[in-house]
This record gives C-alpha cells, sequence and structure tokens, in this order.
C-alpha cells in the first residue's frame, strides 16, 4: 500500500516530538522554540488535527482489553472520526506541512519512527480510497493489538545491573532517538500537551510516573550495594525535588534517562 506519511496526521506528531526530544538534548534552543511554535498553532486543544490525533490515540494506545472492547473502540473511533471535516484536516495539513518544510527543514520527514508501519495501518482504516478487503485486513490487526497481553512492571522480575550497564545507557539514549521506551514517549507526549493546557495533564502524570520510578528506585537502593545503590539514592532523592519547583528542560532529560534505567532494572539479566 503506497503511503503518504505528511498527510498521516499521527505520523506528523511522532516525528515533530522526536525533532523536539533532539532539539532539548543538543540543547537547540532556537529548533526547540520554533517546533514548540508549530505545536502551539496545529495540535492546541480543539485544534482539528488535534481531534483528529486523538481518534488515533484511541487505537494506538489501548492495550491489554478484551476483543470485544477493542472491536468496540474500533467502531466508535471510526464514528467520531467521520465527524471531523475531511477538508479541514487537508487544508490543516497543507498549512502544517509548509510550516515544517519552513521553519524547520525536510529533514525533519527523514527522523526514524519505530512504529510508522502501525501508523500506516490505522491511516488506511479512516480512509475511503483504501479497498474494503485491506480495511478489514487493517481493522483485524488493530483489535489484535488492542487484546493483546502484555506483561506490567509488577510481573517483571526485578534484576540488578553493573555499573557498565548504568554508565552507557545515558550514552545510547543520547545516540539513539528512535529507541524511545513507552514510558519515554508518553512522559514526551505529556510535555508537548503542556504548551497547550498550562501543565495541567503533565502534573498530574508526573505525580503518578514518580512515584513509580521512585518505588523501583528505592528497592534498587536497598537491594544494592555500591555504585548502583548510591546512584539509586540520589535519583530518587532528585525526582521528589520535581513536586516542589517549574518543571524545565533539564528535568526532562533526566526524567527520560531515570525511565531507561528503571527499564535496564526490571529487565537486564
Amino acid at each position: 500500500m503506497k503511503h503518504n506519511k505528511k498527510r498521516n496526521t499521527a505520523f506528523i506528531y511522532e516525528t515533530l516530538s522526536r525533532e523536539l526530544t533532539k532539539a532539548i538534548i543538543e540543547k537547540d534552543a532556537q529548533r526547540k522554540s520554533k517546533t514548540v511554535s508549530i505545536f502551539k498553532e496545529f495540535f492546541s486543544s480543539g485544534a482539528i488535527l488535534d481531534e483528529e490525533r486523538r481518534v488515533y490515540n484511541v487505537l494506538l494506545e489501548t492495550k491489554n482489553v478484551q476483543k470485544n472492547i477493542a472491536e468496540r473502540l474500533l467502531q466508535e473511533s471510526k464514528t467520531q472520526h467521520r465527524t471531523l471535516n475531511e477538508n479541514s484536516i487537508f487544508d490543516a495539513q497543507s498549512q502544517l506541512i509548509a510550516a515544517i518544510n519552513k521553519g524547520l527543514g525536510q529533514d525533519v520527514w527523514a527522523n526514524f519512527v519505530p512504529n510508522f508501519k502501525v501508523l500506516a495501518s490505522l491511516d488506511a482504516i479512516f480512509n475511503n480510497k483504501v479497498s474494503v478487503k485491506k480495511r478489514v485486513l487493517f481493522e483485524q490487526a488493530a483489535v489484535d493489538r488492542m487484546s493483546q497481553k502484555t506483561l506490567n512492571a509488577s510481573q517483571s522480575d526485578l534484576r540488578p545491573v553493573d555499573a557498565l550497564t548504568y554508565r552507557t545507557f545515558i550514552e545510547k539514549f543520547n545516540t539513539k532517538y528512535e529507541t524511545l521506551l513507552e514510558e519515554q514517549k508518553e512522559l514526551l507526549n505529556n510535555y508537548i500537551a503542556s504548551f497547550a493546557d498550562d501543565g495541567f495533564e503533565l502534573r498530574v502524570y508526573l505525580n503518578e510516573e514518580l512515584t513509580r520510578l521512585k518505588t523501583v528506585l528505592g528497592t534498587a537502593a536497598t537491594d544494592e550495594e555500591g555504585l548502583l545503590g548510591e546512584k539509586a539514592k540520589g535519583v530518587a532523592g532528585y525526582l521528589e525535588g520535581f513536586r516542589r519547583r517549574e518543571f524545565t528542560d533539564s528535568d526532562l532529560i533526566k526524567i527520560l534517562k531515570t525511565q531507561e534505567l528503571v527499564q535496564e532494572l526490571l529487565t537486564n539479566d
């Protein structure tokens, strides 16, 4: 299936998210400002592209539900998408593409988006130009993804990680943006959304996520001696400070790195 990623609202949002992440990590204030400006203009609450993105997200983010629930969510999403004005979406996408090309350059479209195939299949579900047979197959795949059982953190074994792993995971994150974890992606999405809602959703999310991270790190600090135990204690104490001051880019990077450390702790053999 030929797919035009520049006409896929979910893909554009994903690639802009990665562009913003790179700008923050590389401390490129000018590029960050331009990217944030584009987010505010085209994905603020009530904007047509934000409404379409939210429909995509129902199918993209739903996990671990019963098959009949997944099928119902699919049908409701299709119904909701039909209420959106197709011409308004096309016009907004055209303006967004022009803003990206002018403000950020063509390189943005080369960003690697790991779930590109999934985003393309979801776009096909809402595209009337796609054949009925293909749409049915993509719809079934979407239902299967939403109803597939996944393990949560409490079902995983907490295993120790050595000092070398701790030092290298930061280097890996700084050089490979395409390997973002699901929780890192969720943090970035909430951070981006904070530009439009004055940070309310971000604060709600951080309250839960920081609690999770501190719990895992607290266990590691108790179980491990030496460098890792001290690092875990230090990070846990730093996380507590987020609750008492304004959230900054530096905080975002530290939490992204902490999320990867926690993942290492939960999965390392």
